[in-house]
């Protein structure tokens, strides 16, 4: 007998006792390991974001403080009115803009700490279906265990009785 033929008999005469797993909510899985991606994605554009605004933030205190030292007039300077008065509402609007930028910034760490719970929340969704997985794939291994065992038992108890009825 050739070793190819040899070998499709042995591969015919075996029983394949473990069979490969398979998780049934393999693309649940897959669509909250997207879920949770798309949530990291998201926390790290308004982290941006927020950096962003923190700067511009700043930079409008920067423009006040650069504001008020240029409106201050050097010792024994005089001013006019209208100069004082039109200085005035520059440094009013600086600050309302400052307000501004620090209203939005208020804001993105408000959406920075949303996005932070739907990242956990997306988190912990997935490895919920991790844990699942792993005590899934562990009763299929005990179970595959269980009947290759059986197979082998039986297999034994087979030759006993035929090396038993040969004596």
């Amino acid at each position: 007998m050739s070793t190819a033929h040899a070998a499709r008999a042995a591969t015919t005469d075996e029983v394949n006792v473990r069979h490969t797993f398979k998780f049934g909510l393999e693309r649940v899985r897959e669509l909250r390991e997207h879920t949770e991606a798309v949530a990291k994605e998201d926390l790290a554009a308004t982290l941006n974001q927020r950096l962003r605004g923190a700067a511009m933030l700043a930079a409008a205190s920067d423009q006040i403080a650069a504001a008020a030292a240029s409106g201050r007039p050097s010792e024994g300077a005089l001013q006019a009115a209208s100069d004082l008065l039109a200085h005035e509402r520059w440094m009013q609007a600086l600050r309302r803009d400052q307000e501004n930028k620090a209203l939005t910034l208020d804001r993105l760490d408000a959406e920075v700490d949303a996005r932070r719970t739907a990242l956990g929340a997306a988190s912990r969704e997935r490895e919920v279906l991790e844990r699942l997985k792993e005590r899934r794939r562990a009763e299929h291994e005990a179970l595959a265990a269980r009947r290759e065992g059986a197979m082998l038992d039986e297999l034994a108890t087979t030759m006993h009785i035929r090396q038993a009825a040969a004596r």
